[in-house]
C-alpha cells in the first residue's frame, strides 16, 4: 500500500523553533560572591526555571561560560606540586562536566516541579571547536585568566603575564572559533527534542592535524562559539544572559543610555568607535551580529532573570538587520 502524503487541508503541527540560550559566568557565580558548589546550585535556579519553561514552547540549546571554575582548577594547580599540570584544554574539559552536571540537575528538578521531567531527555555534549593555528590571535596572547600573582612571583612563571586590575595574572590567545567539531550530533539530538547544554567555557580548542585533533593552550569567547554553533545547527533565537539589562552607550558614565533596539550596522560603527570594549560587551554584539548575518531570526542580549521577558519581545536589547 502506498503511503498518502498529507494535504494541505489537514493542521499538522509546525516544529518548535530553535532557542539557544548562553549563561554568563553570572549564572553560577555573582559578584561578591565565594563560588561555593551551594552558592552556585542556588543561583542557577533563576535560569533554570525560567528554561523549563521555554523547553515547552522551543527546543533548547544551552551553552555556558566557565571563567571562575577553570581558574579554580589552576590556581589548585599552583598549590600543588604533587602531581603533574593538567594542560588548559584538560581543564576546560573539566569544567563542561562539572557544569554541565549542575546545570542538568537543577534544570532536571525545575522540569519535575513543572511536571514534564517525564516527556523531557537532556544531555551535555563535551564539546571541541576548531580553531586555525593561523588567526592572528596566536601571536599576540591577551585573555587573562587563572589565578593572581605577585610581582615576584609572575617573573617565575613560564607563560606570558600581565599586570591587570586584581593583579598579574596569566594571559592565553583567543581566536575565533572556527566550527563546532560535534555540530552533527548536537543537530540530531535537538531534533529528538533533547535539551542540549554544551561549548562550555566556548569549547575545548583543538587544530586540526591532518584527520586528528589536537588541543591547543587558548580560551574561546563563549559568545562567539555560540553563535558559530547557532549558524552550524539552525537556531531561530539567540539569547545571550548576562549581569546586565542590555547593551548601553557610554557604560558606566553620567552619560549611560540602554538600547532596546540596535540595528547591525549601528553595531559596527559602535564597535568600530570602541563604544563595546573587547573585554566586556564587545564579544556580544560581535555574536549577535554575526548570528543575525547568517539568517538568525532574533537575537537579545539580557539580564538573567529577564530570559523568559527577553524571548517574548519584552526586554533586553534586540539586535537586528539593517
Amino acid at each position: 500500500m502506498s503511503r498518502i502524503e498529507p494535504t494541505g487541508s489537514i493542521n499538522m503541527p509546525q516544529r518548535k523553533k530553535t532557542l539557544l540560550v548562553a549563561l554568563g559566568g553570572n549564572a553560577l557565580i555573582r559578584k561578591g560572591q565565594d563560588g561555593t558548589i551551594e552558592e552556585q546550585f542556588d543561583n542557577l535556579k533563576i535560569p533554570m526555571s525560567q528554561l523549563g519553561k521555554l523547553s515547552r514552547e522551543y527546543r533548547l540549546i544551552i551553552t555556558h561560560g566557565n571563567g571562575p571554575q577553570v581558574g579554580n582548577l589552576m590556581l589548585q594547580q599552583e598549590c600543588c606540586d604533587a602531581l603533574p599540570r593538567l594542560p588548559l584544554e584538560i581543564l576546560v574539559a573539566q569544567t563542561q562536566g562539572q557544569i554541565g552536571y549542575m546545570i542538568e540537575s537543577t534544570l532536571d528538578s525545575e522540569l519535575t516541579a513543572l511536571g514534564i521531567d517525564e516527556i523531557q531527555p537532556l544531555i551535555t555534549v563535551i564539546t571541541y571547536v576548531v580553531v586555525d593555528e593561523k588567526d592572528p590571535a596566536f601571536k599576540a596572547p591577551s585573555k587573562p585568566i587563572g589565578p593572581v600573582f605577585t610581582e615576584r612571583q609572575a617573573k617565575a612563571q613560564p607563560y606570558p603575564i600581565r599586570k591587570t586590575a586584581k593583579g598579574y595574572r596569566r594571559l592565553v590567545v583567543s581566536p575565533n572559533p572556527v566550527t563546532i567539531v560535534e555540530k552533527r550530533e548536537i543537530s540530531r539530538l535537538i531534533s529528538m527534542d533533547f535539551i542540549v547544554i554544551c561549548c562550555g567555557g566556548g569549547g575545548i580548542p583543538v587544530v586540526r592535524e591532518g584527520r586528528r585533533f589536537s588541543g591547543v593552550d587558548a580560551v574561546i569567547d563563549k559568545d562567539l562559539a555560540s553563535a558559530k554553533l547557532a549558524e552550524e545547527v539552525g537556531v531561530d533565537i539567540f539569547v545571550i544572559a548576562t549581569d546586565e539589562k542590555g547593551v548601553a552607550l557610554h557604560y558606566g558614565t553620567a552619560d549611560q543610555t540602554f538600547l532596546p533596539t540596535l540595528t547591525v550596522s549601528q553595531a559596527k560603527d559602535y564597535l568600530e568607535n570602541g563604544e563595546f570594549p573587547p573585554g566586556s560587551m564587545g564579544p556580544k554584539v560581535h555574536a549577535c551580529i554575526s548570528f543575525i548575518a547568517n539568517g538568525g531570526e532574533k537575537a537579545v542580549i539580557t539580564h538573567l532573570k529577564d530570559i523568559e521577558k527577553a524571548v517574548e519581545g519584552n526586554a533586553g536589547t534586540h539586535v537586528i538587520a539593517g
